[in-house]
């Protein structure tokens, strides 16, 4: 026992230093603590909690999801979690969103495998349009901007997502590795200003000090315009015979690799959409189910509740009440020892109740209160048919004679004929049909 506490004690732990670092926003170290604190208890549910909302704040929705699933099937009680999936279950667009912000992600990864860094970035940005808070998207976004050389753009993202994660160390390596670029940019600046300023030489021309490039020839105008010519000839016949069959072939070569390249491109990209398809169809399924579980299990305890009210009303003489309740009971929804006491009760009930219910219908009938009794004598009826010699069934036909309902009188009145011939009543119920046969 003291061992299952102290696994218990250090799971809270745990997870109480999760729900600290998340305070302030270390999400990856609060992820780390709350994975420990799951691995000592996997129904601490307010970690799994926790971890999901995490997940959720990082972009990672498909984690969230699955980590509440899994809450929910250990506590559906009162659980945070049945709210949280519910939020997302019945927002249709923010679903969709969702699994939009998965294709696409992936399509940006498949493009950055493909060397397509520009295309790569346009889905990137379509990507934090939909879910500005994904980390990932923001580092995969500065680390193609680096390879780029658009420094500033890569400090801003990885900025973003530092604020979202203050302690992610994949962050802080790309911010290193960006400090690199930057110190080797400043220093390569400085290296370009000081040859352009030894370039630079000055001479003496009488009392004034005169700066120009070393490089400097003063050719005459004549040898000028020569240069200009013998360039625009030759620059001619170059493009004419070299560059211009080169770009013709080159530019046949993209084609047909661009080709290629957006053939294997589209079958990756309906591989993995069929798999995100299907994770999702998964993950659905898994939802539904234990919806349904949950609503099944409502279903049980409620139906318990009616059999005990029953059982209640029944012990307190109110053989009525007992009665009307006992009907609402569904037998299979019990277990088989609580059958057995349903069936006794059942039949000590109906008993009592049909004996009950008919005195009471049979007064309302003298009494001329012909709607009360159709309501009583029916619920006899249904329970047993031939009921008190099948006073029953005459009493129920005429009631509804009296009520003008002739059709449901003609029904009634044929039963009594057909179980009782030969009786009193069974001549009186004949002639009432037959009365009935005449009219129009």
């Amino acid at each position: 026992m003291d061992s299952y506490n102290k696994i218990i004690y250090l799971s809270n732990s745990l997870y109480n230093d999760g729900l600290e670092k998340a305070k302030v926003r270390d999400l990856s170290g609060a992820i780390q603590s709350l994975r420990k604190s799951l691995r000592y208890d996997k129904g601490n549910t307010q970690a799994r909690n926790l971890l999901g909302l995490i997940y959720y704040e990082m972009g990672e929705v498909v984690d969230a999801l699955s980590e509440w699933v899994i809450s929910r099937s250990l506590s559906p009680e009162e659980n945070p979690a049945e709210r949280y999936l519910e939020e997302i279950q019945s927002n249709r667009s923010k679903l969709s969103n969702v699994n939009q912000t998965i294709k696409k992600y992936n399509q940006a990864l498949q493009y950055c495998r493909q060397g397509s860094k520009d295309l790569a970035i346009i889905q990137l940005k379509k990507v934090l349009s939909m879910n500005p808070t994904m980390v990932k998207g923001h580092q995969l976004l500065a680390l193609l901007y680096i390879e780029n050389g658009k420094y500033e753009l890569a400090k801003k993202e990885l900025r973003t997502a530092a604020e979202i994660d203050t302690n992610n160390v994949t962050t802080l390596r790309y911010q290193q590795e960006l400090n690199r670029h930057l110190r080797k940019e400043s220093h390569s600046e400085k290296s370009a200003r000081k040859e352009k300023e030894k370039k630079a030489a000055s001479y003496q021309s009488g009392n004034d000090t005169i700066i120009q490039p070393t490089n400097y020839k003063d050719n005459s105008a004549i040898m000028t315009i020569l240069n200009l010519i013998i360039g625009v000839v030759i620059g001619v016949l170059i493009t004419c015979f070299l560059v211009i069959p080169s770009i013709r072939q080159n530019a046949v070569s993209k084609s047909k690799q661009a080709e290629l390249e957006a053939n294997n491109s589209l079958t990756s990209r309906n591989q993995e959409i069929k798999s995100l398809e299907n994770k999702i169809e998964e993950l659905n399924k898994k939802i539904e189910d234990q919806k349904k579980a949950s609503e099944n299990s409502q279903k049980i305890i409620e139906n318990y509740e009616k059999l005990i009210v029953t059982y209640d009303a029944f012990a307190q003489q109110n053989v009525q009440g007992a009665g009307d309740m006992i009907g609402n009971v569904d037998a299979k929804l019990l277990g088989e020892q609580i059958l057995a006491i349903y069936n006794n009760l059942n039949t000590q009930v109906n008993e009592q109740y049909i004996a009950v219910v008919y005195t009471q219908a049979e007064q309302d009938y003298n009494g001329q209160r012909y709607a009360e009794a159709v309501q009583g004598l029916e619920k006899v009826v249904q329970v047993e048919e031939d009921y008190n010699d099948g006073y029953a069934i005459y009493y129920l036909g005429q009631s509804y004679r009296q009520l003008g309902d002739m059709e449901n009188a003609k029904k009634y009145f044929q039963r009594m004929v057909e179980l009782h011939p030969g009786t009193s009543r069974a001549r009186r119920s004949q002639q009432f049909l037959n009365e009935l046969e005449q009219q129009p």
